[in-house]
């Protein structure tokens, strides 16, 4: 969900045919030769009011550093939404490091403040697209400014449906009808995009960083009807494992975008290391979570390395999303209303220190070599099952586990020790690479990882501020996240 100073109500997006799939004819059009292959972030507009050029330098030259190539600015209607954009693009071609930026185009947040039946909202749009078509930081395909969108599915612009609204009122209007590389993001049942013949140039699979059908209702036809929701066995959290790392979703989108006639068919897909939002309906009204258990960040970039060579783009959900969860750069800027009761004490930058190895292994085809070891750990503050003693909200019911995430990235063979509570460790041989493990979370404990090798910690981490804690005042879903290297 994006953000803007109006409070937008828009829910069920995420409940949109995303899943539906007929197989593609036996011959698809053929994908463009010259191909992007590139990492970027979601970056929203809406949460930058306080900006300055020198606070997007910051954000920049950060992503930068961590193998990131862009931003995909996520814009909507505000009245400083025109500045912060060209501070953006002002601050990226002042820093001239090669970090490329495009609009993604928040037609849900618009949709709240403008009517997107009528032909002006469409020329709002094609206004804010062209201000930065001629931008030199602007990301571009076969010499086309790079656009997307978070929704649109619904809106006619005037013209007779949805298909002809964006083809007449945005890519084929003669203010930008051979200007741009259109890859929306539509919630709706894939099996619709060959209807987008000279609109879509390709896909944005936002969805694809979760399984976003995977919840606490039909969670039985993932591990059987029978298990325990609570404690599950190696085999049944290898069947959750196996369903998040799933290529499957992401291959379906492929095959409907490969109906689209006249279409570059350019495929971006997304990531993200969580998912959780707590709002009341005085303010976004969505109060849910997706499972983003079982390493679900690592795992995710492991599927679409395996899967890169039908991958264009990966989109990072996201660099500053804090209402849901889901942010990796710095917390700075302005936060949802209320949403600092989740986001205030739980950093997420661990997330991005082990970007850069997997946005290499993307972008090359290449495993990195580690220069150093790190470990990276995460955890939920409270127990799913516990009662909340001052939140006038309920909690958000779906499927999770409580346990302790940590990842290490290793340059040779050691061991780890996982503690959850001064009795409760758990031990694991680590190998050269990338390593998964988690350990079961005790109320009232802590999380510690100390990673050994010939007899000496090579890194010991017991963070400061965390607590499972077993009586919390109001529901937190967040993760709080610990990173160390040596």
């Amino acid at each position: 969900m994006r953000y803007s100073l109006t409070l937008t109500l828009w829910t069920g997006l995420f409940g949109a045919v995303a899943f539906v799939h007929a197989a593609p004819p036996a011959t698809v059009e053929p994908r463009d030769a010259d191909r992007p292959k590139l990492v970027v972030a979601h970056h929203i507009v809406g949460l930058t009011s306080t900006y300055t050029v020198d606070t997007w330098k910051d954000d920049i030259a950060l992503a930068s550093s961590k193998g990131i190539d862009g931003f995909a600015l996520n814009v909507g209607a505000d009245d400083y939404t025109g500045t912060q954009v060209e501070f953006a693009f002002q601050a990226a071609q002042e820093l001239q490091n090669g970090f490329k930026l495009f609009l993604s185009i928040d037609m849900a947040a618009i949709g709240a403040v403008k009517n997107c039946n009528s032909p002006d909202t469409a020329a709002f749009i094609r206004g804010l697209t062209a201000s930065v078509i001629g931008e030199s930081a602007q990301f571009t395909v076969g010499g086309k400014a790079f656009v997307s969108t978070f929704a649109g599915e619904a809106c006619t612009f005037g013209e007779a449906d949805v298909f002809a609204g964006w083809n007449k009122q945005f890519t084929q209007h003669p203010d930008l009808a051979g200007k741009i590389h259109f890859v929306p993001s539509f919630f709706i049942d894939i099996q619709q995009f060959h209807n987008f013949k000279d609109v879509m140039d390709g896909d944005f699979n936002f969805n694809g960083a979760w399984r976003t059908d995977l919840t606490t209702a039909n969670a039985g036809s993932f591990i059987g009807n029978s298990a325990n929701a609570d404690h599950l066995d190696p085999s049944q959290q290898g069947a959750i494992a196996n369903a998040l790392g799933s290529f499957m979703i992401d291959q379906w989108h492929i095959d409907q975008l490969g109906r689209v006639e006249n279409s570059a068919h350019t495929y971006m897909t997304s990531i993200s290391p969580w998912f959780f939002t707590h709002f009341g309906a005085n303010t976004y009204n969505k109060n849910f979570i997706y499972d983003c258990d079982d390493h679900l960040y690592v795992r995710r970039w492991e599927t679409i390395i395996a899967n890169r060579d039908k991958v264009d783009v990966v989109e990072l959900l996201t660099w500053n999303d804090y209402g849901e969860s889901h942010y990796m750069g710095p917390v700075r800027g302005t936060l949802p209303p209320g949403a600092d009761a989740w986001v205030n004490g739980f950093d997420h930058q661990g997330f991005l220190e082990i970007t850069r190895h997997f946005a290499t292994w993307f972008k090359t085809g290449a495993a990195p070599t580690f220069a150093q070891d790190q470990l990276l750990m995460w955890a939920r503050p409270h127990p799913k099952r516990a009662r909340a003693g001052n939140d006038a909200l309920p909690p958000p019911t779906n499927f999770e586990l409580d346990e302790l995430w940590a990842v290490v990235l290793a340059t040779a063979p050691g061991t780890l020790t996982l503690e959850t509570a001064d009795a409760t460790r758990a031990q694991f041989a680590v190998n050269t690479g990338v390593n998964k493990l988690n350990a079961t979370l005790v109320p009232g404990g802590y999380m510690r990882g100390t990673l050994e090798r010939n007899g000496a910690a090579v890194v010991d981490l017991r963070p400061d501020g965390y607590t499972f804690d077993a009586n919390p005042a109001t529901y937190n879903f967040n993760v709080f996240v610990a990173h160390a290297s040596a």
